[in-house]
C-alpha cells in the first residue's frame, strides 16, 4: 500500500526492499530490490551510498531482526527513520485466544491429544510441528511447503491474501479444525481466519509480537506519507 502510494510521487526516488523469502513476491509499481544488505552495517553503507534521505521500515511486525538492523543503520548513517506498524488486533468477544512466545511454545500448548491444527504462519516456521506428529495441520502458505513436514497428516494448499471470513471458515470447516495458531499480524489482509474462528467457536494461538527496538512510529499510511513530506522539507532547508 505504501509502495503504491509512493509510485505517483514523480519527484521521489523509491526503492523498495524485499527480503527475498518469497519466490513470486506480489508486482510493485515501484523499482524492487531483493535480498539482505549484510545486517545493519550492511544496510548503513547502503543507505550512504545510495544518498538515500529517508528510510521507512514497513516490514511484517514479526521480522524483528529486520527492524532492529534499520534502527542500527539509521542510528549509523544518521538517516532518518520511521517504523510504519499495523497496530495488533484485540481480542473481542467470542475470541478464545491463548497467547504464547512462539512456535514451540505453541506446539506445547497443543497438547498431547490429537487434533486438527490450521497452522496459519510461514513455511519457514513450521519445522517445531515435527515434534508433535500426533495432530492434523493444515498449512496454507505463499510459496509451496518443500519439503514437506516430516508427520503422517498434514494437507497443504497454497495463496496469497487477502482471504475473507466466509473463505476461511468454509476451508477450516473442510478440514474439521478444532485449533488455529497464527501470529497477530494485524490489518485487515489475514483477519479472516480470527474471525472465522470466532464464529466456528475455536480456539486460536496466538504468537505474542516480538520486541523490537524503539523508533519513531506510526499505524497508517497517511501518517507514513506525512512523516515522509516534514521530513523531506527539513532535510532540504537545512541544505542536506
Amino acid at each position: 500500500m505504501l509502495a503504491e502510494r509512493l509510485a505517483d510521487r514523480a519527484e521521489l526516488d523509491v526503492t523498495l526492499s524485499l527480503a527475498g523469502r518469497t519466490a513470486s513476491p506480489a508486482r510493485q509499481k515501484v523499482p524492487v530490490r531483493s535480498g539482505g544488505f549484510g545486517g545493519g552495517a550492511g544496510l548503513a553503507e547502503y543507505l550512504a551510498s545510495k544518498h538515500i534521505a529517508a528510510l521507512i521500515d514497513a516490514t511484517h511486525p514479526y521480522a524483528n531482526a529486520i527492524s532492529n538492523n534499520a534502527v542500527a543503520a539509521a542510528q549509523e548513517s544518521g538517516v532518518p527513520l520511521l517504523q510504519l506498524r499495523r497496530p495488533p488486533w484485540v481480542a473481542v468477544a467470542g475470541d478464545l485466544w491463548s497467547e504464547v512466545s512462539g512456535v514451540h511454545e505453541a506446539v506445547r500448548a497443543l497438547g498431547q491429544t490429537p487434533r486438527r491444527v490450521f497452522a496459519a504462519l510461514g513455511r519457514n516456521e513450521l519445522a517445531p510441528f515435527a515434534e508433535a506428529p500426533q495432530h492434523f495441520y493444515l498449512i496454507r502458505s505463499v510459496d509451496p511447503v518443500d519439503p514437506p513436514l516430516p508427520v503422517p497428516q498434514a494437507a497443504y494448499i497454497t495463496g496469497r491474501g487477502p482471504f475473507g471470513e466466509a473463505e476461511d471458515r468454509a476451508l477450516m470447516t473442510a478440514h474439521r479444525i478444532d485449533v488455529v495458531i497464527a501470529k497477530n499480524s494485524g490489518g485487515k489482509a489475514t483477519y479472516g481466519k480470527i474471525a472465522a474462528a470466532r464464529a466456528l467457536g475455536l480456539g486460536v494461538i496466538v504468537l505474542r509480537r516480538p520486541p523490537t527496538q524503539a523508533a519513531d512510529a506510526v499505524e497508517t499510511v497517511d501518517d507514513a506519507l506525512a512523516w515522509l513530506d516534514h521530513t523531506l522539507t527539513s532535510t532540504a532547508a537545512r541544505g542536506v
